[in-house]
């Protein structure tokens, strides 16, 4: 589903005098036209056209999507690339074993024929952007239906993807905004030899944990090192010891002056996904049915991989990563929920959403085009409430247990095989994939957590699902197996021979057609078919007539709300594009009688110290070098080195390595984090709290050059 505008963010924005300026996530071409004037007043001492321009290089050629989600900055002429830890982690766990634990001890390539290829690991430098609304929709019917409205427009932009590549040398999307009132054109170039440089160890790059997560004051040194490389020809290649660094249209100069309250900030990046404008049904559905029930997955999930992970060092290695991933959004979904009941947003929309409704029943006219917008998202919403918690049960509870998951990977290769006329060469292809696949999935699989996985899953399903949520193919859990759900997991590790990854890894080497029978006999992957096809065939496909139907509505309402207040700027919510979000230094009161500087230092992770956790272990090097306070050049003013720093721009999931800009255009930090207290900004922003949360490019260029020694990489960069 797309984005729903509702009026009150539309008046707040663009209409009170006095709001805040920070809110917002702005299309770069479009600043000039929207932006750039309030960002001077706000101290920025540069122009719209050196962030973005059509005819020379500015910022956005410094940018990069980082892989599947995240974002980079280069700063360097020799393409060095720096992003968070978190963001490279998965890089530095695959070149990671229990020789070389990189995660522990931190990776640093003193030379540059030491930088380590990273297979698969992409990204993707924005070329230009495009309107292309009219080239999408002067064609379309005005009273289409929605289905074949969406057909005919996907086979539109599938023709103009494809013409408009150049036989592939650019990758080309083509996304709506406004709920699909616009369309604009992004042309990427793709870097595919994206080589690992250096890596801070986990008790630096992720001090504070799970623990600190979302949370102000913060102390982690969350950054990794990445170089592109490409051909001789400064084109993006494959990856070939031949490839040499990429020669960068801009890089971003690094400011060594750092930050005071008030100071101007631009945060450059790519923002994965917000939710700004929702109804309040759609408000009530997310906080009070769907939050509730991935919180309580999730809490058990890691319960059981944290007590696993204690026990073994190889098992700390291997579900690092996984436990990242889930407990990353299982507190942000707990501060979220909570955000919300402290904004009463829900009550606030209702609110709006009953002055939108006096406006809409005006006029005869009004009336018939929108009156009956809100009543029919309310009916909609609660049709699509149990369906989208029974999805979450499928998705986070029973395809939570990783071998499920991996099993439905062989449908495809089984499917093929049955067939009268066998394609013997994408039987091959298929064959090569999986083996990766599966080799990749045992590297980092132990069954025994996975039983304990499955154990949970299934009982907390069946206790908290209730007859609404519970799927079909559970019966025999509870008829054969009397609804015990560790009589059910014996009986169906018992039954599988997926787990011997010996055995697996044989078959698929040596794979005909006529070994489907034994793919499709085995109990995990029966089982991954059965949930599966409940969440296709059942839940989905109900769920996508509603879908659409939401889809539709909100095409119409973001209309009218242009309607409602013609001339006024809309920032459309962020969907994975390159984006712009400025605001100011700024500290914040988080509750009652309590308040939170801006910066945290060296000192208050000395502070944080405890050895008895984890999550505060402090690095005996950088000890040591806290305790001679040699800082170097990276010392603030003040002779403290800073850490971390808040600001009030508006940021979510992608933005993590974004760069954070001065007003000079200078880099100041990394974005990597937003503060607990406004993590429903995905959903309602509140000026006043929330917060995004940066590292002091200076406490990062004090752990490579001082903590690693690897001088070389700071003698790259241009430091101001």
């Amino acid at each position: 589903m797309k984005k729903l505008i509702s009026l009150l963010f539309i008046i707040k924005i663009l209409v009170i005098p006095d709001i805040k300026a920070e809110e917002g996530m702005w299309l770069p071409h479009l600043l000039a036209l929207y932006n750039e004037s309030q960002m001077q007043e706000m101290g920025f001492r540069l122009t719209a056209e050196d962030i973005y321009s059509i005819n020379h290089s500015g910022m956005k050629d410094g940018i990069v999507r980082f892989g599947g989600g995240c974002t980079g900055v280069i700063v360097s002429a020799e393409g060095l690339l720096l992003t968070n830890h978190h963001c490279g982690f998965g890089s530095i766990q695959d070149h990671s074993s229990l020789e070389h634990d990189y995660l522990a001890h931190g990776f640093w390539a003193m030379e540059r024929e030491d930088e380590l290829p990273n297979p698969g690991l992409t990204v993707a430098l924005l070329v230009k952007i495009e309107d292309v609304t009219r080239a999408v929709l002067d064609s379309i019917p005005l009273n289409i239906n929605e289905l074949d409205r969406r057909q005919r427009i996907e086979s539109i932009i599938g023709r103009m993807r494809k013409e408009r590549s150049e036989n592939g040398k650019y990758e080309v999307q083509i996304r709506s905004f406004y709920g699909g009132n616009e369309y604009y054109q992004m042309t990427y170039r793709i870097f595919r030899d994206i080589r690992m440089v250096g890596a801070p160890p986990v008790s630096i790059g992720n001090f504070g944990g799970d623990t600190d997560n979302w949370m102000w004051p913060r102390h982690t040194c969350d950054f990794s090192v990445f170089r592109i490389y490409a051909n001789e020809q400064n084109e993006p290649a494959p990856y070939a010891e031949t490839n040499v660094p990429y020669k960068p249209q801009h890089y971003f100069p690094v400011s060594l002056q750092g930050v005071r309250e008030g100071d101007f900030t631009l945060v450059f990046g790519y923002p994965g996904t917000t939710r700004e404008y929702l109804p309040a049904s759609a408000i009530r559905l997310i906080v009070e049915e769907e939050n509730p029930v991935r919180i309580r997955i999730r809490e058990k999930k890691l319960e059981i991989i944290k007590q696993e992970m204690e026990q073994s060092r190889l098992i700390r290695i291997q579900y690092a990563d996984k436990r990242a991933s889930i407990a990353n959004y299982w507190k942000k979904m707990i501060g979220e929920s909570r955000g919300i009941r402290r904004l009463d947003a829900i009550r606030t929309k209702l609110a709006e959403e009953e002055t939108f409704t006096r406006w809409a029943t005006e006029n005869k006219e009004r009336q018939d085009k929108y009156g009956n917008i809100l009543p029919a998202f309310s009916r909609l919403y609660e049709q699509y409430a149990p369906l989208k918690v029974k999805e979450v049960y499928l998705t986070e509870a029973i395809l939570g247990v990783e071998l499920i998951r991996q099993a439905g990977q062989l449908k495809e290769l089984a499917t093929e095989s049955q067939k009268q006329i066998v394609d013997t060469e994408k039987i091959g292809l298929l064959k090569k994939a999986l083996i990766r696949s599966w080799r990749l999935f045992y590297k980092d699989y132990q069954a025994a957590i996975d039983r304990q996985l499955m154990t949970a899953m299934f009982r907390m399903t069946g206790q908290y699902a209730g007859e609404t949520y519970r799927p079909p193919f559970l019966e025999p859990f509870r008829t054969t197996f009397e609804g015990d759900p560790e009589k059910y997991t014996r009986h169906f590790f018992s039954k599988t021979f997926l787990t011997d990854s010996t055995a697996v890894i044989s078959l698929l080497e040596k794979y005909q057609p006529k070994d489907h029978k034994k793919i499709i006999r085995d109990e995990a992957y029966k089982l991954s078919q059965a949930v599966i096809g409940e969440h296709q065939s059942k839940v989905k496909a109900s769920m996508i007539p509603i879908e659409r139907k939401l889809d539709s509505l909100q095409r119409i309402y973001i209309k009218a709300q242009r309607e409602m207040h013609p001339g006024n700027r809309f920032y459309p919510d962020a969907n994975s594009t390159l984006r712009v979000a400025y605001g100011k230094v700024d500290d914040y009161f988080p509750r009652d009688a309590v308040h939170y500087t801006y910066f945290t230092t060296l000192a208050g992770m000395m502070e944080k110290e405890d050895t008895t956790i984890v999550d505060y272990k402090v690095d005996a090097r950088l000890k040591e070098l806290y305790e001679r306070r040699d800082f170097g050049l990276y010392a603030d003013r003040d002779g403290t080195l800073h850490t971390c720093f808040t600001a009030s721009n508006h940021t979510t999931g992608g933005n993590s390595g974004s760069p954070v800009i001065n007003a000079n255009g200078e880099l100041i930090g990394l974005n990597f984090d937003r503060n607990w207290e406004g993590t429903m900004s995905d959903l309602a922003y509140d000026p006043d709290m929330c917060r995004n949360i940066t590292l002091d490019i200076r406490y990062c260029l004090f752990i490579i050059d001082k903590y690693a020694g690897a001088r070389r990489l700071i003698d790259e960069m241009t430091l101001r």
